[in-house]
């Protein structure tokens, strides 16, 4: 940093206090009883003011510009506006000492010694509040909600708006220390902060709500900056991303000078900041830059010094010839006004130089005057240093950092050898001062240039060795080497250019010219050197031959590619200039200086800053490719292109046949359709093929340049190679023409390929007639049946010979699918592939022609009847799928399909429908069982599917009366059938069927009935029961209210044995059977009722068919004396009527027995004998006449009056009345689906 005087002028009386107009153009400086305005950019008085009749001692401008204010020892305040005129006037009743506008409100704050006052223009009056002590400063927050008062007792008093206290700070010294100049951060950042927060009065709401706006890392470092100023403390890393440079702009921090010599900062909470800093004068004025960056304090030391704004200070702005009374700084600019005691003003620019390091991609600069920032160029990585001193000098070689204090330098290393660690620790510390012009650092040694001296110093200090020159050092980098042995490039005023390494005393002179060096830089191979000099123009050397190779004006500094060795890049004049071996010079805009030129990055420093440019190459790319350097021109492209640029060089490339340099190329663009070209190429070069004619041919039709192509053909001998082209790029024309009158075949080949194109551009009836002509039929007819041409195609395959397969099968595979199943036949027929006519008929379900077929080939009756038996099970045609099955022979299946329709209907609690299917299922097994060899088998199925037929047919009426909200059956019927599922139910409950349902439903009719006994058992076996939530209320509720009821049922309900007459109860542990004859009940299909019916067996040697002539002889009964006989066996007992010759009168021997008393615990069936049979009547007899291996069933009526009725498919007994209306409803049987009309099996 360095001070230049802009101008200078003096007054006759002693500078009190300055104030500048926001914009900056003006100067107000009070000067005795006067103030002076001056224009700032020249120094000229623009007018001196008079209005005060005693010294002035203060003055300041509102913030908005259009009034200022002055205070004299005359006790007066006066308001001046813009233009020069004094509008206003109030006074105190002592001297005023300063005043100060409030940035926001701008209100006017004026203090004397006994008290001070508030004035704004929205009041008439003053508002004045006394005061303890003389008050010698003021000075206002950035928001203007808080007024800090400096008195001459020590103490700093913080006021709000309205005048009241809020925060007092004591200061140690007391009355011995005054409060000479206190002042505001004017931070913007914790300006616009403090605009958005509310009023708030107390002390203590302002502290907390300031200490919830601070993050936690600057509460940290609130504490952790308080330190002793005699410790020692190592600059501190942090990371330093972007928008983070404000970080320890903490809040509202106030400076304060005293006379104690001493200046401190503190918080608005009034908690001080650190500790107190020394100065060794006595300060007369402090203020703060515009951004609040700097701080400029003058004093008894008759100069103004510069200092961070946490106190450190950095250097002299100006010396004076006496005290320096006040200085400011002009409004958003680096100008700086001084005030003395002895009149004088001085007008100082300060310029801030930059100080910096560069090494490949991290660049490394000063910050604030005492913090080090790191950059990564590439990943915009950045890490701060704090120094807490001025830093003087940085270097910066590979992973070492160098950075110089006023007393020590610190060298840093990386903390590890990864490229992107941004992570520093310090490494070295040499305690001493050293005055230096350049600063260079190397893996272990410090190069310090002072003027025509270099010294090189260890890490501890120790001067090792000293180079001097013959001139000034110019210009000095460090260009790499093994640690310990790097090489210096050094460049003197006098033009001379060396090389020095560290570990030798003796310089290498490389070359010397005419002219200072100002820049210079070596490249990657250190085979040339560049050099900008004085007159700014940039020479290339050849280091070897000493040669100029080229020289280019208009230079300010020079950089070669990192990357490549031919290329190197200078700036200068706005223009930044890329030079590639020896072609001219590409230029393009660009503010700065070139600092590094790597791969397609350029590193340019512009004022303070310094920022990676992506330049794409391009232009010296195209330089080479005019030359054909095809090599050359690849490694530019590879510093960074467009990809445009990519695949011109890969064109160029290939068509001058490197087919290396174009493969590079069309990797990076990912064109696989040349790198599959270029792949083939070098196969054939491989298999020994070196025309390079055919190869250029091969690139020329991949490019489009057919005609060139083809002649590079037919020079090379390849003619069929340019009529494969011409036609497959369907140029007929052009290849008729090439072809002239050549051979049939190649003639009908194309025409051909003619066809194919023809079919590529939709005009598919024009291809079909070249592909008949040309003999393709098959293409034809796959046109055709695309297009759905039918009548083309029976053209076709009348027109064809029956020989001719393939196009045949073709052609009724198309008829087929173009629904013309008849045309499709007469094909097959005319091919004589009657299987495929079967399978056409099948598909078609053209099952009468399908059937002929197969009488007349017996071998595809296979083919047939099983997907004819399919089709009907998926359309619900059962009966007539079994009998198509059966005549496959496909048994299994027809079983298999019946379960898998029974389970998903169990599973859909379709138990109706499970019902039929499990009776269908039955039936099936019991066809079966004629098979004597599964026999056994499918009996014990029959039966098993009989039984689950009834109690899905069953349980189908209770799931309807729990599910759906209104019941088709009565009471009773529910009743009857809960109960027989009860007593018929197995250990196993089948699949869908519920035990809580069906007990629930019995329960409830039985309470409904009066059968309270049966409702009473029910409810006690359904707590055993998990029970749904829907049910749960309903059965707690029925549970309870039965217990109100009588426990007995009631006698209607009791069921009646129609062989013994015996009453049996309502739950019978024996199950379905009477518990004294164990007669097994025979009920209803629909009521469920028990039927009076009684079966009975035939007597041993009788056959269905007899006993059907005997019962249907109807003759009148003979007077017998029948007796009862019971004969045993070991497997059996058989009750037997025996015919005697005493006749016991008209009584029927049927009925007789049935009133016989028997008490026996086994069943003995009712047999009868040939007499029994004939005394019977035709119609009190039904019989279940079931097929092979089973026996018939009789059952004999006891009520011949109620009229029976037995469906004669199922074999399932009905009411009479029950049936018809059943059937009437339906169409069928409701058990076994049968119609009405329906013959029986």
């Amino acid at each position: 940093m360095r001070a230049v005087l802009t101008w200078r002028d003096k007054a006759e009386h002693c500078i009190n206090d300055i104030a500048f107009k926001p914009d900056g153009t003006q100067l107000i400086l009070a000067a005795g009883s006067r103030l002076l305005v001056y224009d700032t950019s020249d120094g000229t008085l623009l007018q001196p003011l008079k209005g005060h009749k005693d010294t002035v001692y203060c003055v300041a401008y509102a913030k908005d510009g259009k009034r200022f204010a002055s205070g004299s020892a005359d006790k007066s305040v006066i308001i001046w506006t813009s233009k020069l005129e004094g509008i206003l006037k109030y006074t105190h009743n002592d001297a005023i000492q300063c005043v100060s506008y409030n940035p926001i409100t701008h209100q006017l704050a004026s203090c004397s010694s006994s008290d001070f006052g508030l004035w704004s223009p929205e009041q008439k009056s003053v508002s004045k509040h006394k005061s303890s002590s003389k008050i010698i400063c003021c000075s206002w927050t950035n928001d203007g909600q808080y007024l800090a008062l400096g008195m001459f007792n020590g103490i700093i008093s913080i006021r709000n708006k309205n005048g009241e206290e809020k925060v007092k700070i004591e200061r140690p010294g007391g009355s011995l220390s005054p409060i000479w100049s206190i002042c505001w951060n004017p931070s913007s950042r914790w300006e616009s902060f403090w605009m958005n927060r509310e009023n708030e009065d107390a002390e203590d709401v302002i502290v907390n709500r300031y200490f919830q706006e601070i993050p936690s890392t600057l509460k940290s470092a609130v504490y952790s900056s308080q330190g002793s100023e005699a410790e020692e403390e190592e600059p501190e890393e942090e990371d330093d991303s972007p928008g983070d440079d404000n970080l320890e702009e903490r809040n509202d921090i106030l400076a304060v000078a005293d006379w104690g010599q001493k200046v401190s900062f503190y918080q608005l909470s009034g908690k001080q900041i650190g500790k107190d800093r020394a100065l060794n004068f006595d300060p007369c004025c402090i203020s703060y830059f515009t951004k609040g960056e700097y701080i400029l304090l003058g004093g008894s030391d008759k100069q103004v010094s510069l200092f961070t704004k946490d106190g450190v200070r950095l250097g002299t702005v100006g010396e004076q010839n006496s005290w320096v009374w006040t200085c400011q700084v002009k409004p958003d600019s680096n100008y700086v006004v001084v005030g003395c005691q002895d009149g004088t003003i001085s007008f100082y620019q300060l310029i801030f130089s930059t100080v910096h390091g560069l090494y490949k991609d991290r660049y490394a600069y000063r910050n604030s005057m005492t913090d080090v920032i790191v950059q990564h160029l590439i990943t915009e990585q950045k890490v701060r240093i704090k120094c807490k001193e001025l830093v003087k000098k940085i270097a910066i070689y590979r992973n070492r950092l160098a950075i110089q204090l006023p007393e020590k330098i610190f060298i840093y290393e990386l903390y590890s050898e990864d490229s992107s660690d941004m992570h520093y620790r310090v490494k070295e510390k040499i305690v001493k001062k050293f005055e230096c012009n350049l600063l260079v650092v190397c893996a272990n040694h410090i190069i310090l240039c002072q003027e025509k001296r270099l010294q090189c110093l260890s890490f501890s200090g120790v001067k090792e060795r000293e180079w001097q020159m013959e001139s000034l050092i110019r210009y000095i980098k460090v260009i790499g080497g093994p640690p310990g042995r790097e090489g210096l490039l050094v460049g003197l005023k006098n033009g001379q250019i060396l090389k020095i390494f560290v570990d030798n005393l003796f310089a290498i002179i490389l070359l010397k010219q005419a002219t200072a060096v100002r820049c210079l830089d070596m490249s990657a191979s250190r085979k040339k050197l560049a050099v900008v000099d004085e007159n700014d123009t940039c020479l290339v050397y050849d280091i070897d031959t000493k040669e100029l190779l080229f020289q280019e004006p208009n230079a300010n500094s020079v950089a070669w590619n990192t990357q490549c060795e031919d290329m190197l890049c200078f700036s200068g004049g706005g223009y930044l200039n890329i030079k590639a071996s020896t072609f001219p010079v590409h230029r393009q805009k660009l503010q700065g200086f070139v600092v590094g030129y790597n791969g397609s990055k350029i590193f340019c420093l512009h004022v303070f800053s310094i920022s990676a440019v992506e330049v794409p190459q391009s232009a010296p790319m195209y330089q080479y490719l005019d030359r054909k350097l095809f090599k050359e021109a690849y490694q530019i492209a590879c510093l960074g292109v467009t990809d445009t640029d990519w695949r011109e060089l890969a064109m160029e490339a290939l068509e001058g046949l490197d087919f290396e340099t174009a493969k590079k190329a069309f990797i990076r663009v990912q064109d696989l359709r040349y790198l599959e070209l270029i792949s083939s190429i070098e196969e054939r070069k491989k298999q020994g093929e070196t025309n390079n004619d055919l190869f250029l041919a091969d690139v020329f039709s991949y490019q489009g340049k057919f005609h060139e192509a083809a002649k590079l053909y037919k020079r090379s001998g390849h003619e069929n190679l340019a009529l494969d082209m011409y036609t497959d790029l369907c140029m007929f024309e052009y290849a008729k023409d090439f072809l002239g009158s050549g051979d049939p075949k190649e003639t009908k080949m194309l025409i051909t390929k003619q066809a194919d194109w023809a079919r590529n551009i939709k005009e598919p009836k024009a291809a079909v007639e070249m592909y008949i002509s040309a003999g393709e039929h098959v293409k034809a007819i796959e046109i055709c049946g695309d297009h759905g041409w039918v009548d083309m195609l029976i053209d076709i395959a009348r027109k064809l010979d029956k020989a001719e397969r393939e196009p045949l099968l073709l052609c009724a595979t198309y008829l087929k699918k173009l629904d013309s199943p008849g045309y499709a036949a007469e094909t097959y027929l005319k091919m004589g592939d009657l299987k495929s006519l079967v399978q056409l008929h099948v598909e078609t379900q053209r099952w009468d022609e399908a059937f002929a077929l197969g009488e007349k080939s017996p071998e595809f009756k296979d083919d047939i009847y099983v997907p004819y038996a399919q089709w009907l099970a998926e359309n619900d045609r059962f009966e007539e799928a079994q009998k198509a099955f059966h005549k496959a022979g496909r048994q299994r299946e027809a079983v298999q399909v019946l379960e898998q329709l029974t389970n998903n209907a169990v599973a859909e609690s379709r138990f109706n429908d499970a019902a039929y299917y499990y009776w269908m299922l039955s039936m099936q097994c019991l066809d079966i069982a004629q098979d004597p060899a599964q026999k056994d088998m499918m009996l014990g199925k029959f039966h098993h599917f009989q039984r689950l037929a009834e109690l899905y047919h069953g349980y189908h009426a209770i799931h309807r009366h729990t599910e759906d909200p209104f019941s088709v059956h009565r009471p009773e019927t529910l009743f009857n059938i809960s109960r027989f599922l009860v007593h018929s139910l197995p250990k196993d409950t089948p699949l869908g069927i519920s035990k809580v349902k069906i007990l629930f439903t019995l329960a409830k009719q039985s309470k409904a009935l009066g059968a309270y006994k049966l409702a009473r058992h029910a409810y006690d076996k359904l707590r055993g029961l998990y029970i749904p939530a829907r049910f749960q209320k309903s059965i707690e509720l029925g549970t309870l209210t039965i217990r109100a009821k009588p426990f007995h049922d009631s006698e209607e309900l009791v069921p009646l044995c129609y062989r013994c007459s015996t009453n049996n109860p309502l739950l019978n542990n024996l199950g379905n059977v009477c518990i004294n004859c164990r007669q097994p009940f025979i009920f209803s299909a629909s009521s469920y009722d028990v039927l009076h019916l009684v079966e009975f067996y035939l007597e041993e040697g009788i056959t269905d068919e007899e006993a059907i002539s005997l019962i249907d002889l109807e003759v009148p009964r003979p007077k017998q004396d029948n007796r009862q006989q019971e004969i045993a066996n070991n497997s059996s007992q058989i009750l037997r009527l025996v015919e005697t010759k005493d006749s016991m009168g008209d009584e029927d021997p049927f009925t007789a027995k049935l009133s016989f008393e028997q008490g026996g615990s086994e069943f003995v069936p009712v047999v009868v004998s040939r007499l029994v049979l004939r005394s019977m009547s035709r119609r009190d007899v039904l019989i279940k006449r079931w097929p092979p291996p089973l026996r018939w069933q009789y059952f004999r009526s006891l009520l011949p009056d109620v009229s029976i009725t037995m469906c004669p498919s199922c074999f399932q007994m009905f009411h009479s009345e029950d049936y018809e209306l059943l059937v009437l409803q339906h169409g069928c049987c409701p058990y076994c689906r049968r119609c009405k009309d329906d013959p029986g099996p």
